[in-house]
């Protein structure tokens, strides 16, 4: 199959794709469980049907496709990635890997190739947590991580619950633990994307072989104080949450600069109440995410949050709470897979390299348990999560290539 037209499959999927979102001209906005979430997975439906693929949506959303292997018992070759987005955010994060699986699915059949064991491709839901504040929902559902409980703890800012979005969307939030997988069913998991970052495209180079992803914590943080007159109150006799919580919030970066090892650390949300530029705060609500290659530097910076919210918060003569959103540990990904997909970039020519991920993906999920590998294809100028985020469709093209020759190893072992 010639690059040019694998190239022209891979482009007219995601530019198809491009209708289903929530804010058309300011970038992709699909949350998980929204009538955009709908239109992708009938979209990625219709085309693993066209590829030949047995096609099905489970008890969580996520949308799965099968080539049948000759040898029903061995375990499959699963690939995919996420369907949702952020909000405002690119058009090829995540969706480009769900793409890519379809599309290595077509390339397989091309090739005549007879699988000993199911090739399985996959659309993850809500990968990216935007929506509820957690993320790898379909993932974690399909080890068993996710729960009636999980569906009713977790709402939206609008106070929807994840239980309630699946029942609008048509699912029934009671049957999610049919989405659980028997791990032995799952023999490997490979995972195309977007690098999200500026390493490659810097340096001319076609793809990334992903060595490890890091790990992540995540948690919101409540300081309670108390509402004071801006102008009347001494400063001296104010239970000020603002000002409990920016001390602790200004030395979170440098925790994270002093790992120097990659180690990074973010307050990407932060709302007030009342919110008054003449009122006192009675609370502030921050977000932290901490992110490493190395789980005790992660634990180091959460357990210095807790002792110096501790600190101010007793200062002040208030109080707060943290709840944890996600704890997540590092992944080292399948050597022997790397292997296999460097000497296939050696025999076609193609540059790479091989660096960490420090974004979370599916992958990370995953590969807590089911050898796991990840390529990645170049990010102009590394944006994304942001309307201007593009990647060539051609560099799309060749990852395919290299992940067929990938899956065609391992699926007739």
């Amino acid at each position: 199959m010639a690059i040019e037209e694998i190239t022209g499959r891979i482009a007219k999927d995601l530019e198809s794709l491009k209708q289903f979102t929530a804010t058309p001209g300011d970038g992709c906005t699909r949350l998980p469980f929204t009538p955009e979430a709908r239109g992708a997975v009938n979209y990625l439906k219709k085309i693993m049907e066209e590829a030949g693929l047995e096609v099905r949506e489970d008890a969580a959303g996520n949308v799965i496709g099968v080539m049948k292997g000759t040898d029903p018992d061995a375990p499959c070759i699963m690939m995919g990635s996420h369907f949702d987005s952020v909000v405002n955010g690119g058009d090829f994060d995540g969706i480009a890997g769900a793409v890519c699986a379809i599309e290595v699915a077509r390339q397989l059949k091309e090739q005549g190739v007879t699988p000993k064991r199911d090739f399985v491709a996959v659309g993850f839901c809500d990968e990216e947590g935007m929506r509820f504040g957690t993320g790898y929902f379909g993932s974690g559902a399909m080890l068993g991580n996710r729960d009636v409980e999980y569906c009713k703890n977790f709402a939206d800012t609008n106070g929807v619950s994840i239980y309630d979005a699946m029942k609008e969307y048509g699912l029934d939030p009671e049957k999610i633990e049919d989405a659980k997988w028997d791990v032995d069913k799952i023999g490997r998991f490979l995972e195309l994307h977007i690098e999200q970052g500026p390493v490659l495209d810097a340096e001319n180079i076609e793809l990334g072989l992903v060595d490890c992803i890091v790990g992540i914590q995540r948690y919101m943080v409540t300081v309670h104080g108390r509402a004071d007159h801006a102008g009347t109150t001494p400063m001296d006799m104010r239970m000020d949450a603002v000002d409990a919580a920016t001390k602790v919030i200004s030395k979170i970066p440098d925790w994270a600069r002093e790992k120097a090892d990659g180690t990074v650390a973010t307050t990407g949300f932060i709302r007030t109440t009342p919110g008054g530029m003449n009122i006192v705060a009675e609370k502030v609500e921050f977000t932290v995410d901490i992110r490493s290659k190395n789980n005790d530097n992660i634990n180091d910076i959460a357990n210095r949050i807790r002792a110096a919210l501790d600190r101010e918060v007793k200062e002040m003569g208030g109080s707060y709470e943290i709840d944890t959103k996600l704890v997540i540990t590092p992944v080292w990904l399948s050597e022997e897979m790397l292997g296999i997909m460097e000497e296939s970039c050696k025999a076609r020519g193609y540059s790479y390299k091989k660096l960490p991920s420090g974004a979370g993906h599916d992958a990370l999920e995953i590969g807590q348990v089911i050898p796991t590998v990840m390529l990645f294809v170049p990010s102009k100028e590394g944006r994304s999560h942001c309307p201007v985020e593009f990647t060539k469709y051609s560099d799309f093209a060749k990852a395919s290539v290299v992940m067929s020759e990938l899956a065609k190893d391992l699926l007739t072992k």
